[in-house]
């Protein structure tokens, strides 16, 4: 399996594309950061955003995309600003019909870390032991990409499962009414 982690930002957007299945060694296929000029309009902001998330679709071909979940920050603007470039990160991939998957923070520290009130030096050193890494990717944003496509992969088969389980009730109950 190969997923395309996503820690969406205005400014520094993570990516980062990790292959493999749970249970067994992964490998880390790139990783880097989309920047976006703090002081440019923020449709170009966008636009920027979506041209690197479209260039990394294109190089890596990932199977999935595991972005990060927006949750409520005390600082609106920077929350609107992520949730904008959550939203680039999902239309790129749904457009191709690769499938998206939402991780919250806690959930991909939780999953990289064994906690889910791990600090960012633990993610980074926990990614760099994971992915057999001579040191944690700069910037921050980076280690966090790489931590949401491992967390996914290490998620998504009992994931699967449950969606399946769900489906599968639901059309014997279809049946039975």
């Amino acid at each position: 399996m190969r997923v395309l982690g996503v820690d969406p930002g205005l400014t520094r957007c993570g990516v980062g594309v990790v292959e493999g299945v749970a249970g067994r060694p992964l490998t880390m296929i790139g990783v880097g950061v989309v920047r976006t000029p703090s002081d440019a309009e923020l449709g170009q902001r966008l636009v920027a955003i979506e041209r690197g998330i479209e260039q990394w679709l294109d190089e890596h071909r990932p199977q999935f995309v595991a972005v990060e979940r927006v949750f409520a920050q005390h600082n609106v603007r920077t929350v609107m600003g992520t949730a904008q470039a959550s939203a680039v990160a999902m239309l790129c991939a749904s457009r191709r019909g690769i499938p998206v998957a939402l991780h919250t923070p806690s959930e991909v520290k939780a999953a990289v870390t064994g906690s889910g009130r791990a600090d960012k030096a633990q993610v980074g050193a926990m990614v760099t032991r994971l992915l057999r890494l001579d040191a944690p990717p700069k910037p921050a944003d980076a280690a966090d990409a790489l931590a949401l496509a491992i967390c996914h992969i290490w998620r998504a088969p009992a994931q699967n499962r449950l969606q399946q389980a769900v489906a599968a009730h639901r059309t014997l109950k279809g049946r039975t009414a």
